[in-house]
């Protein structure tokens, strides 16, 4: 079944590389039109965007830091008026500073606790603010709005020298569950994806090789997982296919969320 998201605009944070960039790529060929926002590489937000509108779409790259207040508010205001409305947005910024507890500064902290969980916080309260202003579009969507929060395993699965980024993965899910118990009744959908292992020039070193070889160990499904994998189901979230989906988190993982080191020791 082809999926259109025809007349609705999409905002994808953190979308100059990685599953970020495939989300973008997905929901434009799909058909809305997309908000591509990056933070400090704005080249390839550029370039996908001026690809998206050389191929018949409509997208723009904006530049904006969500973990400051000032510039989400600009980043959505620019959105609405580039494109009149907003109807997706894909809460995806996110990054790593890693460090054994013992080690690990409060600056590096606050960093990834800024990014990954105050900046989808942000995000989701401007979104919010535009869904109820806008509400239900007739013949557009089912929804107000949607909201994908980009989650990971590691909501689930503790990671040692990571407790920065599984602590701000930990809130992702309560900020969504949370979200998603208090505007549903306005027809908003909230949900979050985990992802597991996903090959990315970030974590191309993590992936490939014989890091790659061991990280399958911790993968049944017996692959690495592609960012179009993520992506096709940003699209299915998106979409009036999942209209009665809303406070849960699809973990993209192969399985790793299964902890299969137990296999044989149950």
């Amino acid at each position: 079944m082809q999926i259109s998201l025809a007349r609705q605009v999409a905002l994808v944070t953190g979308a100059s590389s990685g599953i970020g960039h495939a989300a973008a790529k997905a929901l434009a060929a799909a058909g809305a039109a997309v908000v591509i926002n990056y933070n400090s590489s704005a080249r390839p937000a550029e370039a996908l965007a001026a690809q998206i509108n050389a191929e018949g779409g409509k997208a723009l790259a904006i530049g904006a830091d969500v973990s400051k207040e000032d510039e989400v508010e600009r980043l959505f205001a620019k959105t609405v008026d580039a494109f009149g409305s907003l109807d997706i947005l894909v809460a995806n910024s996110g990054l790593q500073k890693d460090a054994a507890a013992v080690d690990m500064t409060l600056d590096d902290w606050n960093k990834v606790i800024g990014v990954n969980l105050t900046g989808q916080f942000l995000c989701a309260r401007a979104a919010l603010r535009i869904f109820q202003r806008q509400g239900v579009r007739a013949g557009v969507s089912r929804a107000a709005g949607k909201i994908i929060h980009m989650s990971s395993v590691h909501q689930r699965i503790p990671w040692a020298g990571h407790v920065n980024y599984a602590a701000s993965k930990g809130g992702v899910d309560q900020l969504m569950q949370s979200l998603a118990q208090e505007v549903s009744h306005q027809r908003i959908r909230i949900n979050s994806i985990a992802p597991g292992a996903i090959s990315t020039a970030i974590n191309a070193e993590a992936t490939a090789g014989a890091a790659g070889e061991k990280l399958l160990e911790l993968i049944p499904y017996g692959r690495i997982g592609d960012v179009e994998d993520v992506a096709n189901a940003v699209v299915f979230l998106a979409s009036d296919l999942s209209d009665y989906i809303v406070g849960t988190t699809l973990f993209i993982d192969g399985g790793m969320s299964l902890y299969p080191e137990f296999r044989g020791n149950g």
